[in-house]
């Protein structure tokens, strides 16, 4: 498939952000991107049409109960046949900050067995309590199985911005261990917090932004094709966005975030 022929489709409901810088970032990538309600996209059947669908950031209908947890039921409700259809056929789904959040929710991630009935993970109060928007650095851990990091080089760190009230990862009392084991074995952990250098954070703050367990900022399904990460990459795709550039006389062209970008595109030009 051609660049020009891929469809990205970013989803909309009260209260998302950044839709526009992400739509901004596939554009510029030479794909074709469009925002859709929620209800567009049911009604007109936009996602059978699309080749790759993202859940962006922001704060769906105000995080009421839980962080992204309405929007995962009204996607489940509106599009969950469709939906599991379209993971079924490799297709990319990814889901940035609120996105990872609702990707949690719906049982989409980490998704250990298939889609779930119920959450197999959470994402919760940040740890300090508060809001966090800062840079942070995340390391790379996955051996090649996730699409969205192919043109990333393990263990290497990047640099991304963090945006969130609720991105404290959690895995249920008890069943620690054993998902996380669960994860290294599917090579669905991504990313990691570090620091500068590439050392784990080891849940220190603030190199760790929020409490979460083993450090994990992003994780993908055991097929690769389903990503959720904290950080927000369209926050990070220009050189010009780095908080810092002035001290160096000229920003860089582009930042880190794009090479997640770079990278979903590649595979679907691959495989569809």
């Amino acid at each position: 498939m051609e660049k020009g022929e891929i469809r990205v489709c970013i989803l909309r409901v009260g209260g998302t952000n950044c839709d526009a810088e992400t739509k901004r970032a596939f554009t510029e990538l030479g794909v074709e991107a469009e925002v859709y309600h929620i209800n567009q996209i049911a009604k007109r059947g936009i996602l059978q049409e699309s080749e790759a669908l993202v859940i962006p950031g922001g704060f769906s209908y105000g995080d009421y109960v839980r962080a992204g947890a309405i929007l995962a039921k009204g996607l489940l409700t509106k599009l969950g046949d469709d939906l599991e259809r379209f993971i079924e056929e490799g297709k990319p789904v990814l889901g940035i900050c609120n996105g990872f959040q609702v990707l949690v929710e719906a049982g989409l991630l980490p998704g250990f067995d298939g889609v779930g009935s119920r959450p197999e993970a959470a994402l919760t109060t940040n740890i300090p309590v508060g809001y966090r928007c800062r840079w942070v650095y995340l390391k790379h851990e996955n051996r090649g199985n996730c699409i969205f990091t192919s043109k990333v080089p393990r263990d290497v760190t990047l640099r991304i911005p963090v945006a969130h009230a609720e991105g404290r990862f959690i895995f249920p009392e008890g069943k620690e261990q054993e998902y996380l084991e669960r994860l290294y074995e599917n090579d669905q952990l991504v990313f990691r917090y570090c620091d500068e250098d590439g050392r784990y954070a080891e849940g220190r703050y603030p190199t760790n932004p929020n409490g979460s367990f083993h450090d994990i900022a992003g994780i993908c399904n055991p097929e690769g094709t389903v990503f959720g990460l904290m950080p927000h990459p369209e926050r990070a795709y220009y050189g010009w966005q780095l908080p810092d550039w002035t001290r160096r006389g000229s920003p860089p062209k582009y930042g880190d975030g794009r090479l997640i970008f770079e990278s979903m595109i590649d595979y679907l030009t691959r495989k569809f």
